[in-house]
């Protein structure tokens, strides 16, 4: 029997609890009263304010310019009036400059005459993809150009996409391999041209068997050479670095990036993105969110403009079924719990938990039981991490590796003290920079 291919080290089985959305098939979202477009689209700096108050959009028109090397474009998903400019607090507790926006009744037509990319340089294609905004849609908000953009004595073998999807409740992206995956695919191919690589391979967990075979289909029928791969399935596979042990068997050194294993990991949502961009010319305005979980009425994954109101998310599903415990934006294993239904959802939004009370336990001390040792996939000691950091030894956790920790969740799932670990792994990051 064929060995399933996955990474090697740690990593969990949570209940994927999929079921409530995964036969949903994607709907758009009716047009929103008022949007909050954020100017924090992005891993990066926020990007620049372009318009005033009062100022009237069109429906794809540039509104934020990016400020930095490492920033981009944010383009009005909607044609209307700007109607104010203020300060937001975002479901990652990043506080920026946004643009509440009134829609017009009448919005201008979708974007459908297309473009050819096959004969296209790569420099150009490149600087299209910056221009419509494009970043990764897979929660990390990483600028697609800036990971595209392949340094001089850098090359590339393999384009990964993550088709994976490891976190518990979602299926956006699912959904877009299954209802635009010929769409996805030439997007992969477009951003293995921009990056030189000379294979790509699609990685997609066990659980999705559909899916992967409607892949394999749509690559044979389209001629693109494209692998696509079942991995078995185990959190956190989504995560570049497992992602690629799993694909093409290499590690990455800590420290360092894909690309110094010659390696780039898109994911399939980016991809789709990248085909809208090249292809019809449009900017990433829009995205499919699953709104899910057991205190939802009806689960659904939507189409929705980004800037979208949780509300109004909300709404479109019915409300709850049951008055939940809390909100979560992204997976469980590493989404942000927030309370304001205000929120707007942003580029990198793929999901919105609506989640029951859990039972309670009580913190013990450690046990020193080894289990988050373990399950960590970069095979650090969660525990020991967790000691020095609580004890102000800031140095002593840097000297230990603490910013390999990608915190994924994996030893606080296992935990039977109930220690927060992440938690205390984020902290100690942050004030461990801060010491520097």
């Amino acid at each position: 029997m064929q060995k399933v291919p996955t990474f090697s080290k740690g990593g969990v089985h949570p209940d994927d609890k999929k079921v409530f959305s995964r036969s949903q098939r994607i709907e758009r979202l009716p047009l929103p009263k008022e949007l909050v477009v954020s100017m924090s689209q992005h891993l990066g700096a926020p990007a620049k304010t372009l318009k005033s108050k009062g100022d009237l959009v069109q429906k794809g028109e540039k509104i934020g310019e990016a400020s930095g090397f490492i920033s981009a474009d944010v383009h009005s998903p909607v044609s209307g009036m700007i109607k104010d400019i203020r300060k937001v607090t975002l479901a990652n507790s990043v506080c920026c400059d946004a643009y509440i926006i009134v829609p017009d009744e009448q919005q201008n037509e979708e974007y459908t005459q297309t473009f050819s990319w096959e004969d296209q340089e790569r420099e150009a294609l490149l600087a299209l993809i910056k221009d419509m905004g494009i970043v990764g849609m897979g929660g990390a908000t990483f600028p697609t150009h800036v990971k595209l953009s392949i340094p001089k004595g850098k090359s590339v073998d393999a384009l990964v996409v993550n088709g994976v999807e490891c976190e518990p409740y979602l299926t956006a992206d699912y959904r877009v391999m299954m209802e635009k995956g010929e769409f996805a695919l030439e997007g992969a191919m477009i951003a293995a041209k921009v990056a030189g690589a000379n294979r790509v391979i699609v990685g997609i967990e066990l659980n999705k068997p559909d899916c992967i075979a409607h892949l394999k289909d749509v690559a044979e029928k389209k001629g693109f050479p494209i692998e696509v791969v079942g991995l078995k399935m185990k959190y956190p596979q989504g995560d570049e670095k497992q992602l690629l042990k799993a694909t093409i068997n290499k590690e990455i050194p800590s420290g360092k990036l894909p690309l110094d294993i010659g390696a780039v990991v898109v994911n399939v949502g980016t991809c789709n993105a990248i085909y809208e961009a090249i292809v019809l010319h449009k900017p990433l305005y829009e995205r499919v969110i699953s709104v899910t979980g057991e205190c939802i009425a009806n689960p659904k994954n939507i189409l929705a403009p980004i800037g979208t109101k949780i509300s109004d998310l909300l709404a479109f599903c019915g409300g709850f079924s049951s008055e939940p415990d809390k909100l979560v934006s992204g997976g469980p294993m590493m989404g942000f719990s927030f309370f304001d239904q205000d929120t707007p959802m942003a580029k990198g939004s793929s999901g919105l938990l609506a989640l029951p009370k859990e039972k309670e336990y009580r913190t013990t001390a450690c046990l020193n039981c080894g289990r988050c040792v373990a399950v960590c996939p970069i095979g650090l000691m969660p525990a020991r991490l967790y000691r020095y950091i609580s004890h102000g030894m800031y140095d002593e956790a840097m000297k230990s590796n603490l910013m390999d920790c990608k915190e994924c969740g994996c030893c606080s799932f296992v935990c039977p003290a109930h220690i927060p670990l992440v938690h205390g792994m984020k902290n100690g990051k942050k004030l461990g920079r801060k010491k520097k």
